[in-house]
């Protein structure tokens, strides 16, 4: 039983949609809005009191591309959380590529560096309870409707973990639509590390899925987005069956994934292979890199490379 949370992202689409699922569950005492914007993270704490009827909502204001950003709101942290979902992040737009002060790529940086920061620092001041759950994607194992690949390294050592987050792996053209299924694998290999590291708290990893209503199709490149958002999304994906669902269900897979028993430690769940929707499963059973010890603490040491 959680009874505060905290969410990254939680200004808009899913985070903002877990925020409200949350506030509805009755053991919810309070739940921490994390956003970059403070006018932005108002407005959406205003509209979840509208909409639960619930006064539980705190806005955190800190960026998770930023390393000091994300310590200093640590700092004004005074209660332990019970649990965190990792929200915040997605392919970022056009800006992907683009180094930043850390030495990650951008799209690394969002969807990384902030987060393990965040954890670790309220691990290390005791302010962290019970559970974390980070989002990763069915990209990992390939989207082949929509050109994705699977991820496929060659050694999975510290040195090409570190290429994926500086962004060298990928040579002289960096592509953020594969790109991001590696960010996502080196996040999830982490947190599998994690879960091994502190077996007292609860480390989920959980696909959204292909959930309807977030940004992620508005960062694609021009023609991706055009495709997804007018004819893949509304059209093929639901004649298909089991690739694409509503922002509720997405959400509800966070949800469910910090509060259900069923949902174990040092596990990325997500939809059945070849889908993007429906149930979820360990993936581990047809990605067997997944369970590999060694390239869960290569993925682990190449994150720290960048954080000072």
């Amino acid at each position: 039983m959680n009874e505060s949370i905290l969410i990254t992202g939680a200004n808009a689409g899913l985070g903002k949609e877990v925020a409200r699922q949350l506030a509805l569950k009755k053991e919810t005492k309070k739940v921490f809005l994390f956003c970059r914007n403070q006018v932005k993270a108002e407005a959406a704490k205003k509209y979840l009191e509208v909409q639960t009827g619930q006064k539980i909502f705190e806005i955190i204001i800190g960026d998770v591309a930023d390393v000091d950003s994300v310590r200093r709101a640590v700092e004004k942290i005074k209660e332990p959380i019970d649990a965190i979902i990792l929200n915040a992040g997605g392919m970022v737009g056009k800006m992907a590529g683009k180094m930043t002060p850390s030495g990650m790529n951008e799209l690394a940086a969002a969807n990384i560096l902030g987060h393990v920061i965040l954890v670790e620092e309220l691990i290390k001041h005791d302010k962290l309870k019970k559970a974390v759950l980070y989002p990763s994607a069915e990209a990992i194992l390939g989207v082949k409707m929509l050109g994705m690949k699977p991820v496929a390294m060659k050694t999975s050592s510290v040195d090409e973990f570190a290429g994926v987050l500086d962004g060298s792996y990928f040579g002289n053209k960096f592509d953020a639509v594969q790109a991001y299924g590696y960010v996502k694998y080196a996040a999830t290999m982490w947190m599998l590390s994690m879960a091994r590291r502190y077996p007292d708290l609860k480390f989920v990893v959980m696909s959204p899925g292909n959930t309807k209503g977030t940004l992620a199709p508005d960062n694609l490149p021009p023609a991706m987005k055009f495709l997804l958002k007018y004819f893949m999304m509304p059209v093929v994906f639901p004649v298909i069956g089991g690739m694409v669902h509503s922002l509720e269900v997405g959400a509800k897979r966070f949800v469910d994934g910090i509060s259900d028993e069923q949902y174990k430690s040092g596990v990325f769940y997500a939809s059945k292979e070849g889908k993007l929707s429906g149930d979820v499963v360990d993936q581990s059973t047809f990605y067997t890199d997944l369970k590999n010890t060694t390239f869960q603490d290569n993925a682990d040491k190449a994150i720290h490379r960048f954080i000072k």
